[in-house]
């Protein structure tokens, strides 16, 4: 064993010892780790900063399980913008010792980018891989062969990366300019390329490229362009001249988008379009489907109109669901059942379908086939068995079923390499390279194995991690594991000033941001109530005694106290309307208002018509959520009937 395999035993052994004593989540002193890990973090900052060390590594540093991180930034910091240095040696050796590790793979990808940038071609050639590279390395890799002139079998390469529906970076246009000299980059492979970067509504980019065209041949391209990008004025010209570049697959993309985005200004044009193009019910029916779902998003009655000029061929199980959606909406329970019967048996059988199925059979007073239907959705642990429950007149109740803990499988998984990594990289805030060790060592554990790493992450309390591994395996009903209460102080101080449950605020956490304290959404929302910025700045205001920074929404305390304002807020604003404050919180208020109906409606039929599939599923859930956190607290069924009061938008006041 290598002098630094020996520190690794040392280290795995001190780690172990701590899942002996019960402290594989502990941080503090007791954990053999933790004392190193301070030391790395300055070390691993000062690399990051581009510093060099003032002085030798301690041996204690050394032999830290991060170490090699910290070896990788110092060698990826000093890689020069010139000619060959030490820092390529050193990165080079580095390879010999982590190449199939993710420590490995993260070195061989900053490496191999300050290689090409210096033109290091036979280099780059030999430590390339494909297993690590993203669209810009592989684009470097082929213009390092162009470069060495190993072109034998390479302009089917370039033509894979060339034949994708989205932009691609700079460094593959070289590869692409070579292509097109050698003259395989052909008209038809321009077309193509053009024509999956418009399916994939890249239309400002599919311009630029069709560019490349005979104007013959851009035509009907551009024309499907103006399809994505004003599908109105595009569909009312082609209706006026019967323009006859025109294909009907990108016409048919164009009225999607019209009646997806403005369903009430299609609707104005469908008899004018299809008239124009003189289109039998077979024909017509993509666009009658087009239209009849933009409508039902839109909860317009006129959908089922649509529907019923639908083939039956194009009515799958999406379009199925709409049409029975639409049809809550205005009561006819009649084509509620029909809908579902017509759905595949697989879609049938799921859980919501028996439920809805169950509330057409009452509406026919087919009282027996309600209660077997409804009986049959009670196991199934999610908001559709809580509302069978209610529907019922019981209580709603929850069937744990406990993952069986393993704890010598548990340790001997955490002592491995790459789970000690994975620990110590949470710790130090670095997520992403802790997900990678994560992966690299679960890919390499038996399935049983796998299954016990559940428990494992939740010892750490990385729940995110916990669930997401759960779900792999089919594991929801573990819910002393999945449904923990890591901020309990927190939340209890939070509702003390409103009058929101515990339970109702913990199914918001674990909703949005599954435990996570330094959670980001793609929208910025942050914390783990994921709040906007603006948000918690009104929320802020309301509590007179907080000012508000917005590095503070990653404090629990305060994240929490804000959200925990915000939703009261909205159940306030909405006089009570749980899923309607629910669907605001997720959506925003806009949205909410916009999809109130005027008169009262049963909140269940509501919920089945948010048209926005994130906020229809993160309704139910938080609501199925905060079932769990009661029943954990009281161990006892409850009474959910207030869920289905009706809603409406009478009495609030919510401007139109």
């Amino acid at each position: 064993m290598t002098a630094q395999g020996w520190r690794y035993f040392f280290l795995l052994v001190a780690a172990w010892s701590d899942l002996a004593l019960g402290q594989v989540g502990d941080s503090g002193d007791g954990d053999a780790l933790g004392r190193q890990r301070e030391a790395f973090r300055l070390a691993y900052e000062r690399a990051q900063a581009g510093e060099s060390p003032s002085e030798p590594d301690s041996e204690a540093l050394r032999a830290y399980p991060l170490y090699p991180y910290l070896q990788a930034q110092r060698i990826a910091g000093a890689l020069a913008e010139g000619a060959w240095s030490n820092a390529d040696e050193a990165a080079r050796a580095f390879l010999l010792d982590y190449a199939s590790e993710p420590v490995g793979s993260s070195l061989r990808r900053a490496w191999l980018s300050s290689l090409a940038r210096r033109e290091q071609w036979e280099t780059f050639l030999e430590h390339y891989a494909e297993a690590v590279a993203d669209a810009r390395l592989r684009c470097q890799y082929l213009a390092a062969r162009v470069a060495l002139e190993e072109i034998n079998g390479i302009a089917p390469l370039i033509i894979a990366e060339w034949l994708t529906p989205r932009q691609l970076p700079i460094e593959c246009e070289p590869v692409f300019s070579w292509l097109r000299g050698e003259g395989p980059l052909t008209e038809d492979l321009i077309e193509r390329r053009v024509r999956l970067l418009l399916d994939n509504g890249e239309a400002e980019f599919a311009r630029v490229i069709a560019g490349r065209l005979p104007e013959e041949r851009a035509a009907p391209l551009l024309r499907w362009a103006e399809l994505i990008e004003r599908p109105a004025e595009a569909i009312d010209a082609h209706i006026v001249m019967l323009t006859e570049d025109v294909e009907p697959s990108a016409l048919l993309d164009g009225w999607s988008r019209l009646a997806r985005n403005d369903p009430l200004a299609a609707l104005e044009r469908f008899g004018d379009l299809i008239g124009t193009l003189r289109l039998d019910r077979e024909q017509a029916s993509p666009f009658a489907l087009a239209l009849a779902l933009g409508l039902a998003w839109d909860r317009r009655p006129q959908a089922l109109e649509l529907f019923d000029r639908v083939a039956s061929s194009d009515l799958d199980d999406y379009a199925l669901g709409w049409r029975a959606r639409a049809a809550l909406w205005v009561g006819d329970w009649g084509l509620v059942g029909d809908s579902i019967a017509a759905m595949s048996e697989r879609e049938r059988g799921a859980a919501g379908w028996r439920y809805w199925g169950a509330r057409a059979a009452e509406a026919r007073r087919d009282r027996q086939g309600a209660r077997v239907l409804f009986e049959s959705v009670l196991r199934e642990d999610n908001y559709y068995s809580a509302m069978a429950a209610a529907r019922l007149r019981r209580r709603v109740d929850v069937h744990p079923e406990p993952l069986p803990l393993d704890s010598s499988r548990i340790a001997g998984v955490a002592t491995q390499t790459s789970f000690v990594r994975a620990r110590e990289l949470f710790h130090a805030g670095l997520n992403e390279e802790a997900m990678r060790e994560w992966r690299h060592g679960f890919s390499r554990l038996g399935e049983e194995a796998q299954r016990q790493s559940i428990h494992l992450a939740a010892s750490w309390r990385r729940y995110d991690l916990a669930v997401a591994t759960a779900t792999r395996f089919g594991v929801f009903n573990d819910y002393g594991l999945l449904y923990p209460r890591p901020f309990d102080r927190e939340v209890l101080a939070a509702v003390r000033s409103t009058e929101l449950a515990p339970e109702l605020v913990f199914g918001v956490i674990r909703q949005e941001s599954l435990y996570r304290v330094d959670a980001v959404s793609t929208s910025g929302a942050r914390g783990l109530m994921q709040l906007l910025p603006g948000t918690a700045e009104r929320a802020a205001r309301a509590l007179e005694d907080m000012t508000l920074d917005h590095s503070d929404l990653f404090d629990p305390s305060i994240n929490i106290r804000l959200g925990a304002t915000e939703l009261g807020r909205l159940v306030e604003r909405y006089d009570g309307q749980l899923p309607v404050a629910l669907a605001a919180y997720n959506a925003g208020p806009n949205a909410a208002d916009r999809w109130l109906p005027e008169d009262p409606l049963e909140a269940d039929i509501w919920i089945e018509n948010i048209p926005y599939n994130e906020t229809r599923a993160y309704v139910r859930r938080v609501l199925w959520h905060s079932v769990v956190f009661r029943w954990l607290e009281t161990r006892r069924g409850q009474n959910i009937r207030h869920w289905s009061e009706p809603v409406s938008r009478q009495s609030l006041d919510i401007a139109d």
